[in-house]
């Protein structure tokens, strides 16, 4: 009850007076709640209820979650890294460019505050929930936190393998508060040792999880006697985590001040300087006046870009008043060349702004693109491969074949997202185009959808991608899969840029067309389209270019409607004015750039040691589940890890009889197959994995099924995956056990 009560306060009041209300409430509502307990009949004399689920034991198998750490001792033990859970929390997407320095520029940091933290995202192999909340508009973040109430606060690896994958740093939380906060602090303080062994706890999680660093948000007072081990604390972790992982941040929390009180300067000054002198920069609590950043600034000297100035997009007493004005205190950080620290943006999902999520948070961080700008750009380096995916949706296809038709999340599976501008207020020639999680996707759970009119003449140009790819001497080829209605065609115009020769504009064109060519500098006709076998409608499209010396600088969709033939079918076409304008629509399936020295050779299954553990049955009477961790390597010799497995099952049938002078065979209900070199699915896809294992869990297992198959299907960066026939598996016997 207390709890709840506390939460929606936060709604309304800051974050100081919240603190001060804190022991007022509960000095009232503890005694009430007491009291109600000892009146009211037990609950669990209810036959009728559910028994309490049984306490969290990390130390058991079981589907794999993230979660935090509570205590001091739990820190200290380093019980963590003995968890079933810690290998699947690893994040295996390292940051591109390695170990790189923030630029010196004015930088934004979001930091995560949604529900509490670790919900939809806490399950690690993906949950059930296509409206899980998620970001996907990467290119204008630096600095990403993951923001908790918890003491360390370690953000799920889906968080960290699609902020890596997009050029943006994670950082988790330490955070100590209430009267708790003060306990902990005391003990976290009591020496100069105890203060370095903890931030040394804190920089190998960090490392060992494959996160960038970490924010430090202490709001309690601190006893005047303890400051210097506070900032040997603070001066410890920054050098550490330096040390082990370079390009890590650590940065400081404007709240207690150097006096030890827990006093919001809203501003870098004297009392919270020294505090900023010995970490990478300082997040300023959001309360500040519109002249504070020229003022801090002004403090930080050449390190301004190191000062974050806090934003509450709830809007609790922010400078702007946060939500939909978010932009008005953007306005003056960039004006003051300073750095923001925008806090809990998933305002947007916990309020349910109208008319959808996809629609408000696109429209959100609209404002905030025209505010900040863009500051990621990608690709950078190759391959690169995109399929639009939001890590969320009904449905997920692998090469054009449907193999799940139901709701999931995982932001882990988020692939590169495209660049798209928010149109305010469409007009009746705008072409919508959105990432679609409804329409059937030919990779993934989501496509790029193209819908609206479009005069028989003209074309609509969209940005997708804003790039910076040094094309070297080799050729490059370009693939993009397409889905079309009526006479709708969807190209791709790629802009390169060279010191020496300019801007170029090329044109990637299902067939030759005057109709725009002055547009653009060279106009290729793609090669012979692949139709896919196993998804009817996809059309897949494919060149090579050489353009050495240039950098790719921006890939855009063309939309634009097939032309008659001949004279005489164009010169009826021009004489049908009811066609002119007509409907269009289009669907972008992926897009995939390489070199012809990247094609993966996948090794054969040979090459793989499978493992089966942790096995568990249950079920009831005439029903079997099983439960167990399956986990993978390459045999020495072999090249390093795949950046993602999908995962499938085969169920193995006895024959009923036995030929005579044969031996007994199995045979599988629905295996899995391939065909022309494409994955063509037909048995049961279970999820995919970003390490070297997954835990089934409670597997239905029928009565005639002897034995089952586990396939695992690396797939490589390119967005390609190993033909399922030569993919390495684990065989499970069912009978007998």
């Amino acid at each position: 009850m207390l709890r709840l009560l506390l939460y929606f306060l936060r709604l309304f009041i800051t974050r100081r007076t919240l603190l001060y209300l804190h022991n007022f409430f509960t000095s009232i509502l503890k005694p009430i709640t007491n009291l109600i307990a000892k009146i009211m009949p037990n609950q669990s004399d209810d036959h009728n209820s559910d028994p309490p689920p049984p306490p969290f034991d990390p130390s058991k198998p079981s589907i794999p979650i993230s979660y935090p750490i509570n205590s001091l001792e739990d820190l200290d033990s380093a019980s963590y890294f003995t968890s079933s859970h810690y290998p699947f929390n690893k994040s295996t997407v390292p940051l591109h460019p390695p170990n790189s320095a923030l630029p010196l520029r004015p930088r934004l940091l979001v930091c995560h505050d949604m529900q509490g933290g670790y919900v939809d995202d806490k399950w690690i192999q993906g949950g059930h929930n296509s409206g899980a909340y998620s970001i996907w508009h990467w290119y204008l973040i630096d600095v990403f936190v993951y923001f908790s109430h918890n003491l360390v606060t370690l953000p799920p690896p889906c968080w960290t393998n699609t902020a890596h994958r997009h050029g943006v740093k994670v950082l988790g939380t330490f955070i100590t508060e209430w009267d708790e906060g003060a306990a902990i602090c005391k003990k976290l303080l009591s020496t100069k040792e105890s203060a370095h062994k903890y931030a040394e706890r804190l920089a190998e999680l960090a490392v060992a999880l494959g996160f960038d660093g970490w924010l430090l948000n202490l709001e309690v007072k601190v006893d005047i006697g303890q400051i210097p081990n506070l900032k040997e604390f603070v001066s410890h972790l920054t050098q550490t985590i330096h040390s082990s992982l370079p390009g890590s941040l650590v940065i400081w929390y404007d709240s207690v001040t150097i006096d030890g009180e827990l006093s919001w300067q809203n501003q870098l000054n004297e009392k919270n300087k020294p505090f900023f002198d010995i970490s990478d920069g300082i997040f300023i609590n959001y309360t500040w006046k519109e002249d504070y950043p020229k003022l801090s600034a002004r403090v930080a000297g050449d390190r301004k870009f190191d000062v974050y100035m806090g934003i509450d997009v709830f809007g609790r007493g922010t400078f702007g008043g946060g939500q939909w004005t978010t932009n008005v205190a953007l306005d003056v950080i960039k004006k003051d060349d300073v750095s923001s620290a925008v806090f809990a943006p998933g305002w947007v999902y916990e309020t349910k702004q109208p008319p959808d999520f996809q629609t408000a948070q696109n429209r959100w961080w609209a404002l905030v693109e025209k505010s900040w700008g863009i500051v990621q750009n990608y690709p950078k380096v190759l391959p690169f491969y995109s399929n639009f995916d939001q890590g969320r949706g009904n449905h997920i296809s692998i090469d054009g074949a449907q193999v799940l038709s139901t709701q999931w999340n995982n932001i882990s599976s988020q692939s590169f997202q495209p660049f798209l501008e928010y149109v305010d207020d469409p007009t009746s020639n705008t072409i919508d185009v959105r990432v679609d999680c409804s329409e059937v996707s030919f990779s993934g759970g989501g496509n790029l959808t193209f819908k609206g009119t479009l005069e028989a003449n003209a074309y609509v140009s969209t940005r997708l991608i804003l790039g910076e790819l040094f094309m070297g001497g080799l050729p490059v080829r370009f693939t993009y899969s397409v889905k079309s209605e009526g006479n709708s065609q969807l190209g791709l115009s790629l802009e390169f840029s060279s010191e020496m020769e300019g801007k170029k504009k090329l044109l990637f064109a299902s067939q030759e067309t005057n109709q725009f060519s002055s547009k653009f500098d060279e106009t290729i006709v793609l090669h012979q389209p692949t139709k896919s076998d196993t998804a009817p409608g996809w059309v897949i499209q494919e060149s090579s270019i050489s353009m050495n010396g240039y950098t790719l600088t921006e890939i855009r969709a063309i939309c634009y409607r097939k032309q008659p033939e001949n004279s005489e079918h164009k010169s009826e076409a021009r004489s049908k004015t009811t066609q002119d304008p007509a409907e269009y629509f289009a669907v972008l399936g992926h897009i995939s750039i390489s070199t012809s020295i990247q094609n993966t050779e996948f090794p054969p299954s040979t090459s793989w040691i499978v493992k089966g553990k942790d096995v568990e049955w249950g079920g009831s009477q005439g029903s079997k589940t099983l439960s167990l961790k399956i986990s993978w390597k390459l045999k020495d010799g072999w090249s390093s890890r795949f950046p993602r497995y999908n995962i499938y099952v085969e169920k193995l049938i006895k024959q009923a009889v036995r030929p005579q002078g044969r031996k007994l065979e199995t045979r599988a209900l629905a295996p899995p197959n391939a065909r022309n070199g494409k994955t063509e699915v037909s048995g049961e896809y279970l999820g995919e994995s970003q390490v070297e294992a997954f835990y089934v869990s409670d597997f239905i297992i029928p009565s005639a099924i002897s034995s089952l198959k586990y396939i695992i299907q690396p797939c490589d960066s390119g967005g390609a995956s190993q033909v399922l026939d030569d993919a390495p598996f684990f065989q499970f016997n069912v009978e007998g056990q």
